[in-house]
């Protein structure tokens, strides 16, 4: 039994991992409504193809407990990461409880995916270190007491904010009132890397004026934060002062390194004695 990890919905951003195991399974159970139908080119022709999108937890369960009584293999592919908003841990719960072996096999998240279109790192030195995965109250799964999307906000870091685009009024007022300035800039995904894909780019000011524009509703990602547009910063990790087991400093790097860390003297200069 394998739960398999589709990614955002182009079929080659499967893993290698992820192709061998619906190529490999006799039962593929897949959500119709969630992963593209191109991931299952990787299917054998005489494996039984199963919609899950009209299957409730119970009818999946019976399907893996005769698959354990036949000896059948069975791929239970996911969109995006099994290890997000997929509802996995109930079904490997039931497995364990049937004695059923099983292996989750990663996929591609949407957030990295939509970072990865519009050519932006997440985590930019002296901007974000940190990224926030979380979803809006108030939907068909109660959130936990503390993880409102305003409170979050109130760490000015980069967010990615699922399954929310319905509510996105509450979602601009959320972010607003946790702290984002109007201006912080925010990426709206619509189905990425699908052929249908649809990427815009507006501020928390105009997110929810630009969401009801284009009439979103659901398969949307929303990236917020400053890192978005933040230029101008480097990092450590390749600077010619910093070292690791494979690198020595370079010793005048090294210097002005550790004096931009200390920072300006009394007086106005820099400790190294400039300006």
């Amino acid at each position: 039994m394998t739960f398999v990890g589709a990614g955002p919905g182009a079929a080659d951003l499967l893993t290698f991992r992820a192709a061998r195991a619906i190529a490999g399974a006799d039962i593929v159970i897949w959500a119709a409504s969630l992963v593209h139908p191109d991931v299952l080119g990787h299917a054998r022709p005489e494996a039984e193809i199963l919609d899950s999108a009209g299957m409730s937890l119970e009818d999946v369960v019976a399907v893996y407990r005769r698959a354990r009584d036949a000896g059948l293999r069975v791929a239970r592919v996911h969109s995006g990461d099994p290890a997000l908003w997929g509802g996995t841990q109930e079904q490997i719960d039931r497995c364990r409880e049937l004695g059923i072996e099983v292996e989750v096999v990663p996929g591609v998240s949407a957030f990295s995916a939509v970072a990865a279109l519009v050519r932006r790192e997440l985590t930019i030195p002296e901007v974000a270190q940190s990224v926030i995965l979380t979803r809006l109250g108030g939907g068909k799964t109660p959130m936990p007491p503390g993880e409102e999307v305003r409170e979050f906000a109130r760490h000015g870091t980069t967010m990615a904010v699922f399954l929310s685009a319905a509510r996105s009024g509450q979602l601009a007022a959320e972010l607003l009132e946790g702290g984002y300035p109007t201006d912080t800039p925010v990426v709206i995904a619509h189905q990425a890397t699908w052929p249908e894909e649809l990427l815009l780019h507006c501020t928390v000011g105009t997110l929810e004026e630009t969401v009801k524009r284009h009439r979103l509703w659901k398969h949307t990602l929303f990236l917020v934060g400053p890192a978005l547009s933040a230029s101008g910063t480097r990092s450590h990790l390749y600077h010619p002062g910093h070292f690791h087991g494979f690198r020595r400093a370079d010793p005048a790097a090294r210097e002005r390194l550790r004096a931009g860390r200390r920072g300006p003297a009394p007086g106005g200069g820099s400790e190294a004695g400039d300006g």
